[in-house]
Parts: C-alpha cells; sequence; structure tokens
C-alpha cells in the first residue's frame, strides 16, 4: 500500500506541473483513480487480486490521448500451486516429489507468502470522438508488473513486461468529471509461452481547468487574481493558448468561430461555447440552432430534448411547440397534436391569397374537422425575415394569413367555435432566414389539431 501511496503522490505532483501548463487552453490533463481486479491465466501460484489503479493523461487531440498508469494488486494470495520464495533454491523444489513436499519443513519454509503486486505501464488511446458524451477508446501500450516471490510464469520469475490492447470508454458528466471503464490484456513477452495477464477496473477521471471551475482564474507564476473578469491567461503569455474568459476554447479558436472570447457563453442560451463546440455540436451564435423555440441549454439541462432535432421524439411536433403551447411530453410520440405542415402551401411576396392548387391539401385538413366535430384547431401564419422587414407589418401580414386558412376550413364544414387563428410574424422560424434573399420556408401555415388522434391518423383523411 505505501508503494501506492508513493505512486499517486507523483503522479499528483506531476499532474500539478501540467496543470500549471496547460492553464489557459482546454482541459486536457487529467488524473484517474479507479479500483478493480488482474486476473491471470490460470497457471500462476496466486489468486486474482483486488487491483488499485491511478492514471495520469493528456488529450493530445479529440482523437488521441497518452496515459501512465500506477497500479498496487492488494494481498495476492497462494492458490495451492507450487511457486519459489525469494531466495529459495529451484533444484530442491524440482527435485523434491510432490508428497514430501506436502509434508515436509521445505513446504513451510519456502512457500509464497500473500503479497502485493505493483505495476506501471503507459498507453496510447484512440477515442472516436473525445468530446462526445460517451467517449468509448481502444489503448496501445506496454506494462511492467513485480511481485516479491516467483509468481508468474507459473512460479518462476518475479517480474513481468510487454506490450498490451485495450478497451474502454468515458461517460463525460461535466466538463471537468467522468466515469470511465477500462479492460485491458497484457502479454509477458518474458515468458517462453507468451501467458497473458488482465485487469478491469472502474474509476473516475478529473480534467484540470477549464470553464467549469469558475469565473476566477490565475496567472501562473505570480498568482496574480484577475478578479471580475472570469480570464484565464497561459503562464508563457502565448497568444495561441490565451483564453479570456476560461471557457475552454482559446481566444484565437474563439476568433475563427466568430464567438465573444471575454464571454462563456457567447450567444446566452444556458451552455458555454466550449459545450456547444464540443460536447453538443450545436451553434454558439445561435441561442436556438434547430429553431424549435427552446433554447440548447434548455433543451439539455432543463427538458432532455436534443438541441440539433427540431422534434426529438418524432411525433411530428417541434420540442417548443410541445412545451410551450401544447403542454405535452416532447420525448413521448403518442401525445403528439395533429399537426399539417403547411410550408408547401407558400404565400406569393406580401399576399394572403391562398392558391387554388393547394385547396386539395387543405380540403383534408377540413375532412379531418368535420368528421371530429370536437376536434379543435389552432391555425398559425408565420412570415419570413429580410433585411429591411418591419415587425410589426409582418406581424400583422401573419396574422391576415392564418385567418385566410381558417376562414377556408370554415367555409368547407368545421365549425367557427373549434377554428382559431394567430400569427407569429417573424419570431419563430423554421430555419435560418436569409435577410438579403428571403427564405420562401418561413412564409407558412401550420395547422394543430387536438383531439382527432395523433399524425400517425392522417392517412385517415386522405379523401
Amino acid at each position: 500500500m505505501k508503494k501506492l501511496i508513493t505512486m499517486a503522490s507523483a503522479l499528483a505532483v506531476a499532474a500539478g506541473f501540467a496543470f500549471a501548463d496547460e492553464l489557459g487552453d482546454a482541459p486536457r490533463w487529467y488524473v484517474s483513480p479507479g479500483v478493480g481486479m488482474m486476473f491471470f491465466e490460470g497457471n500462476q501460484t496466486v489468486d486474482d487480486p483486488l487491483n488499485l489503479v491511478l492514471r495520469l493523461g493528456y488529450d493530445w487531440s479529440e482523437h488521441i490521448s497518452f496515459e501512465l498508469e500506477g497500479s498496487d494488486a492488494l494481498n495476492a494470495t497462494a492458490n495451492g500451486h507450487h511457486g519459489y520464495k525469494r531466495g529459495g533454491n529451484r533444484w530442491w523444489r524440482r527435485n523434491w516429489n510432490d508428497r514430501n513436499w506436502d509434508r515436509g519443513w521445505w513446504r513451510d519454509e519456502h512457500k509464497i507468502k500473500a503479497q502485493n503486486i505493483w505495476g506501471v505501464g503507459a498507453d496510447v488511446l484512440f477515442h472516436y470522438d473525445r468530446y462526445a458524451a460517451f467517449d468509448p477508446y481502444l489503448s496501445v501500450g506496454w506494462a511492467y508488473y513485480h511481485a516479491e516471490d516467483r509468481i508468474f510464469c507459473e512460479g518462476s520469475e518475479y517480474n513481468v513486461t510487454g506490450p498490451r490492447l485495450g478497451i474502454g470508454a468515458f461517460y463525460h458528466i461535466t466538463e471537468n468529471w467522468a466515469l470511465r471503464a477500462d479492460g485491458r490484456a497484457s502479454v509477458t513477452i518474458n515468458d517462453p509461452t507468451w501467458e497473458t495477464m488482465y485487469t478491469a477496473d472502474l474509476g473516475i477521471a478529473y480534467y484540470f481547468g477549464g470553464g467549469a471551475n469558475g469565473d476566477s482564474a490565475t496567472k501562473v507564476g505570480d498568482a496574480t487574481a484577475l478578479a471580475g473578469t472570469g480570464a484565464a491567461v497561459a503562464a508563457d503569455d502565448d497568444p495561441s493558448k490565451k483564453d479570456s474568459d476560461g471557457d475552454g476554447l482559446t481566444d484565437a479558436e474563439e476568433a475563427q468561430l466568430g464567438t465573444d472570447p471575454h464571454k462563456k457563453d457567447t450567444d446566452g442560451d444556458g451552455l458555454t461555447d466550449f459545450e456547444e463546440v464540443r460536447v453538443y455540436k450545436t451553434d454558439p451564435l445561435n441561442p436556438d440552432t434547430d429553431f424549435d423555440g427552446l433554447k440548447d441549454g434548455e433543451e439539455i439541462h432543463k427538458y432532455k430534448t436534443s438541441p440539433i432535432e427540431r422534434d426529438t421524439d418524432k411525433g411530428g411536433v417541434s420540442d417548443g411547440h410541445e412545451v410551450l403551447i401544447d403542454h405535452t411530453n416532447p420525448l413521448d410520440p403518442s401525445d403528439d397534436l395533429m399537426l399539417f405542415e403547411l410550408s408547401d402551401v407558400q404565400f406569393d411576396y406580401d399576399t394572403t391569397v391562398i392558391k387554388a392548387k393547394y385547396f386539395p391539401e387543405l380540403d383534408q385538413v377540413a375532412r379531418v374537422l368535420v368528421r371530429n366535430p370536437n376536434a379543435s384547431a389552432i391555425v398559425e401564419g408565420h412570415a419570413d425575415q429580410r433585411q429591411r422587414s418591419n415587425k410589426v407589418y409582418n406581424q400583422n401580414l401573419s396574422e391576415r394569413r392564418a385567418k385566410a386558412v381558417a376562414d377556408y376550413l370554415i367555409q368547407r364544414g368545421a365549425k367557427a367555435d373549434k377554428v382559431t387563428s394567430k400569427g407569429y410574424g417573424f419570431t419563430r422560424p423554421k430555419v435560418q432566414p436569409d435577410l438579403i434573399n428571403g427564405n420562401p420556408e418561413n412564409r407558412r401555415v401550420e395547422i394543430y389539431i387536438r383531439g382527432a388522434g395523433t399524425n400517425a391518423d392522417k392517412a385517415k383523411y386522405a379523401k
């Protein structure tokens, strides 16, 4: 155990220097303790012991990490197979028959004892995507293990060394904390039979630095606090490493992205710029990446929906509409309202005239309401925003378009008290507005029907 404590102290010191070097950069250095088991092929002279592991890692890129490892397998007990105590005479062991061994003084004087097995290793980890929440990896490396008695290789060696392969995964809870599971197989090349040892463990990982530790930061070297600014400056003042807002993205990266290097959350959506770019793949300049009406941070932290999919449950209605207007569950498609997305029923610019070629589709909507007299419909009108668009004018325009569709449905037999209309102007675009050329998809009417089933039932009203 003392050896493990010594190794832990050394790794902690190394981690401290690593943290100082990378303070102004994204959180790349990490320390990872774990607990698991060591497994042998079956012909070693001890049982499989509990194994404590401590790793120091560095994320070189989003796909490659480097790790150093120290381990201590605790209290490996003899399993009845004959081994050699340190200093034992191999000639005596080879020429003493098993019966005399089991019954004689030699057994008591020279049998192996319970002991710790300590090891060191170095590995390269290959990630599919280091910045994803679920982060699987493969590892390749080298390991060395040492014991006090001859317990390896059928009881003939004190130590073994050789290459190893592994597989595992991190689950990143926050920018600084992760859970991990790891399994590795080491081949003993100093054994003529090339035997294999295995380790499996569960642990945690703590990443040093980054924006999750708070807004204050210190300049390494003179420990000058940059009070109130949340700034972090690289130790060597290298502009390429400077991270003024401590969000995990360097100022140079933020300049390329167009985000504010002095503000952790440029678009104010509840996610840091680092989280948007590296973790959730959302737009750090758009608080609602998928244009569903909910901020990216709300979707992640409050509603558990996808910030890059308008309709997480694939029920037909956008997450924002379900949460803000329908009060249905955005994670359950069975409660979605029936929606007719009439983006194909587009109005000519600055008009509310419904073209005759769209009557058949609107007639289907009317059939739903006629055959379900207790069902109700809300007709929503939306306008397209351009650079010189007037907000009040487009609000009125969207209201007139919605009312034109509602009137048409009433003329086709829908009950007037079951059909309402509402305009939203250009406040709820379906896609990114094109301020120069316009975007016809945003000039649309959407009809939400409650009490007639879900979108799966629409086909019944085709005729």
